[in-house]
């Protein structure tokens, strides 16, 4: 069973989601602030947690970034702030998804489902189990990145975008190939979001990374891993 977290503090809408994700046998543990919301993802160990930005003790993106430090769960905002630099905001602050109030459940489940798909492994061979670079280290079985000797901490994104190139050193990958593949068919547009996200890849990985010399920008058309 998929165990959701869902920091929210609208009543209604909590209980919505809750008899809709438990109808789907999805666990769920709901938490009306911030704090209940850390402590509870301490305890229960989700597998997915559903978040709101307007809570009463603490602005959400605290929230997330305070996750993030411990935990490479996916995260998703629930929101009703549409501006774009708010929700930059939030996915810098290492959400994996942000979906806008109102919304459909059909929507929210798909989401849902490709957040948890995302922490889920691809086949490797084993010949192509580490891809090595005189920077850093992938390890496709393990499922975790290192950069001098020391675990590079990723996020579910940020780590299925990395997989993704390296898995095809040398090709370019569009834009709209990695939004389909890591937030699906409805964000093949969501440009802004592969901007954050490689961003954050090549700040954890790169040397250099106003030059990058791994994780390649092509102007317009998408990105390549060169090794």
């Amino acid at each position: 069973m998929t165990r959701v977290l869902l920091v929210e503090d609208d009543p209604q809408l909590v209980r919505a989601l809750v008899l809709n994700l438990r109808a789907r046998r999805y666990g769920v543990d709901a938490a009306p602030d911030g704090a209940t919301g850390l402590r509870l993802a301490a305890l229960r160990q989700p597998d997915v947690v559903l978040v709101d930005l307007g809570l009463p003790d603490m602005d959400g993106v605290d929230v997330i970034r305070t996750l993030r430090a411990r935990t490479r769960v996916p995260i998703l905002v629930l929101s009703a702030r549409r501006a774009s630099d708010e929700k930059v905001e939030a996915l810098d602050a290492g959400a994996d998804d942000y979906i806008t109030k109102p919304f459909s459940m059909d929507e929210l489940l798909a989401r849902l489902r490709a957040a948890v798909r995302r922490t889920e492994a691809m086949p490797v061979a084993p010949e192509t189990a580490l891809v090595t670079t005189a920077d850093f280290t992938v390890d496709l079985v393990a499922k975790k990145a290192t950069r001098g000797g020391r675990d590079v901490r990723l996020t579910p994104t940020e780590w299925h975008l990395l997989e993704i190139l390296v898995c095809n050193p040398g090709r370019l990958i569009t834009q709209k190939q990695l939004l389909h593949e890591v937030w699906g068919a409805s964000r093949t547009t969501k440009t802004n979001y592969l901007r954050v996200y490689m961003a954050q890849l090549r700040r954890k990985l790169e040397s250099d990374p106003a030059h990058p010399r791994y994780l390649i920008t092509e102007a317009g058309m998408g990105y390549r891993f060169e090794n």
